[in-house]
């Protein structure tokens, strides 16, 4: 590719932004587009780990995200009633092999961060979509939802699970999704319960209500998933199937729970998907490429998404700065393939961890809750995921990179 290579992106969240950055650091010439119409704040908390932190680094963010560091100080698990059954308490405890060797920020921080990082750099144009792409060989002609055309070398989907850019280049979604086997809601609530920096976990079989304190804000992140068949795409728009179908597993959840449920017949922020995974033969066609969730969905259950993203942005674009495109997209897909299997087979283990299926696993799972400080002593409790974290070598930046840090941000 030459210095003059026009890149599009779609999607402004977390990988979009971090692929502008280092896309411009190239000299690429970069437009990000997202339909939204502006920079989208609030969400669940999430986290940073492994080679991930160290791609925040590079770009100069690592400061600015350790301010805004949450800090959890521990993992509660309650009963029906809401007595506590047993905790992890506060990681701080248990030095770096622990969970404060992570970074965590409400997400619409990080993209913040992210989007002020790359914004001198590149073009944002907000309030609008792909609608076609067509690839001929040499470019992508590309037809946007407000009508306006352009021709690009490389268009980058980064536009999350359900990626348009991925049914465009790539067909249904149907074909590369994977079902875990349950679907989730998500809301707000007032802090009503005095929690700080806390998570609180309450299950049945197949079912798991959660309370998110990030630090001491007015709001609660309430998450419930649940054990279900696989929705249509009609009923997941459906809120009021959706509110029936939480009542539905939450029937013998008991008091805490059906305190929640009355919270979410009132909220007015619902998010409803599935907890489901983004499995692909291959990343890149012609000159499409996909990062972050749109190429590899994890799952919540993993909670490498984020981190999954950061990463892929990074290597995609080193790759594209030392060679020519089909080398760069081999060598993208092959350095990051085992770190991807490995984050995504995450899922699996903290699948029993957030919803045991059964009351055997139930019971296990608080009985390793108590357990919880030894085994973070002993490194036991983090071990796969510290592995899957770090499962991938960052390559080099290409030497015409500028050797300049990034922008510093407070």
């Amino acid at each position: 590719m030459t210095m003059t290579t026009r890149v599009l992106i779609s999607g402004a969240s977390v990988g979009g932004p971090a692929a502008a950055y280092w896309l411009a650091r190239s000299g690429f010439d970069v437009t990000v587009v997202e339909k939204a119409e502006a920079v989208r704040g609030g969400g669940y908390p999430i986290d940073l780990r492994g080679v991930a932190v160290e791609v925040v680094a590079r770009m100069g963010l690592l400061d600015a995200v350790r301010a805004r560091h949450i800090a959890t100080r521990r993992v509660t698990a309650v009963n029906r009633s809401g007595r506590r059954i047993a905790s992890i308490p506060a990681p701080a405890e248990f030095g770096p092999s622990g969970p404060t060797a992570d970074l965590e920020l409400p997400r619409g921080e990080l993209t913040a961060l992210l989007f002020e990082a790359s914004r001198d750099h590149a073009e944002y144009v907000f309030g609008d979509s792909i609608a076609a792409l067509q690839q001929d060989g040499a470019a992508v002609q590309v037809t946007f939802e407000s009508g306006r055309q352009g021709a690009y070398d490389l268009v980058v989907g980064a536009d999350g699970v359900h990626s348009n850019t991925r049914r465009l280049a790539f067909g249904p979604e149907e074909a590369y999704h994977r079902y875990l086997g349950h679907s989730f809601i998500g809301f707000s609530v007032p802090n009503t319960y005095g929690l700080d920096r806390e998570v609180v976990l309450a299950n049945s079989p197949g079912a798991l209500a959660a309370l998110y304190a990030a630090g001491s804000r007015p709001d609660l992140h309430v998450l419930l998933a649940f054990r279900t068949r696989l929705p249509e795409r009609a009923e997941l728009a459906d809120r009021s199937y959706q509110r029936r179908a939480a009542r539905a597993a939450f029937a013998r959840g008991g008091s805490w729970t059906d305190r929640l449920l009355d919270a979410l017949d009132e909220a007015e922020d619902l998010y409803v998907d599935t907890v489901s995974q983004i499995v692909m033969p291959t990343w890149h066609r012609g000159h499409v490429a996909l990062i972050g969730d749109a190429a590899a969905a994890p799952s919540f259950l993993s909670g490498e998404g984020t981190s999954l993203a950061i990463v892929g942005a990074y290597v995609l674009a080193a790759e594209l700065g030392a060679s020519d495109p089909g080398s760069a997209m081999l060598g993208y897909e092959r350095r990051l393939r085992d770190y991807v299997r490995r984050n995504q087979a995450l899922a699996s283990t903290s699948r029993r961890f957030l919803i045991p299926a059964t009351r055997a696993e139930l019971v296990l799972r608080d009985c390793g809750l108590r357990l919880g400080p030894l085994l973070i002593r002993s490194g036991l409790l983090d071990r796969a995921l510290r592995t899957a974290a770090n499962a991938v070598e960052l390559p080099d930046p290409p030497a015409r990179w500028s050797q300049q840090a990034g922008r510093r941000i407070e």
